[in-house]
């Protein structure tokens, strides 16, 4: 295997390893009927003028399965947090006791877990598109190599392993999907 045949695989496989995390990113922000601190983790405090990451102003925890307490750092922060809780439209109501804002998380109807399903499928879907970008910006790359030289067996082989690391991490983000359902689901 040549050098430029190595590279474009190493690159495939980067670019898919990045593809499967931001999609585990995106699903974690799914809520699933749990308080989980990574719901709020898109929400942006206007702190001293700069739009910062909630999770950069406050502490954000899980003092039981329903509840998210959020602690800031600087006291005078609580309103414009809870702003940005409010302004966020997750549908989440912040209570401040003057120290610390909770966050009570209603248990999901049947019909907005199936929203919630829909939105991780979609999700995954995008991720399996962007997978199969990959592969054929790899592909493109191997016949451009195949058109400089590169032999026809070495061409086909390199195909077949770009196949192959689609596959995984297509199954990859299929298992993803299949355990957020299974936790979206779970009453």
């Amino acid at each position: 295997m040549t050098e430029e045949v190595k590279f474009t695989l190493s690159l495939a496989d980067e670019q898919m390893k990045k593809t499967i995390l931001h999609a585990q990113r995106e699903l974690l922000k799914i809520r699933a009927g749990k308080a989980n601190p990574n719901m709020l983790d898109s929400i942006l405090v206007d702190y001293y003028g700069t739009e910062t990451p909630l999770n950069q102003v406050a502490n954000v925890t899980t003092p039981d399965a329903q509840t998210l307490a959020i602690q800031p750092w600087e006291k005078m922060m609580i309103e414009p947090i809870e702003k940005a809780i409010m302004d966020a439209n997750l549908g989440l109501n912040p209570q401040n006791d003057g120290a610390l804002i909770r966050i009570n998380i209603p248990p999901l109807t049947e019909e907005r877990r199936m929203e919630l399903v829909k939105q991780a499928k979609t999700e995954s879907e995008n991720c399996k598109i962007s997978i199969r970008n990959s592969r054929r910006d790899a592909n493109d790359e191997i016949k451009n190599l195949g058109k400089d030289g590169l032999a026809e067996d070495a061409v086909k082989d390199a195909e077949n392993n770009i196949q192959e690391l689609t596959d995984k991490y297509i199954k990859v983000m299929d298992d993803h999907m299949d355990s957020k359902e299974k936790e979206i689901l779970t009453v």
